[in-house]
């Protein structure tokens, strides 16, 4: 998986690309620890994401978590095959996703 973040002052972008599963997930949790503290939001694009596990879903919950009395988290872009995986997990009920 390719991670291209963005930052402007408290808010933080990052674009995904490829596979976000097990092996991919830990790479993206680092990036977010280490900007979550500092930021009011986050925006995924998830364009070019064409899948997503159980350990992707885990770090985009705990980002949204470490978000909530802020500015939040807002995913965009997702394809219609992650689509479906939020709506199977009931994350589309959870996440702000546009």
């Amino acid at each position: 998986m390719t991670i291209h973040p963005t930052r402007e002052n408290d808010k933080l972008a990052v674009a995904l690309e490829g596979r976000l599963d097990t092996m991919s997930a830990p790479e993206l949790e680092e990036l977010l620890n280490k900007h979550l503290p500092a930021i009011s939001s986050l925006t995924l694009d998830l364009e070019k994401l064409d899948y997503i596990s159980s350990a992707g879903l885990r770090v985009l919950l705990t980002a949204h978590k470490s978000l909530m009395n802020k500015d939040g988290l807002v995913i965009r872009n997702a394809n219609e095959l992650v689509k479906e995986v939020f709506e199977v997990t009931g994350f589309s009920d959870v996440l702000n996703i546009e």
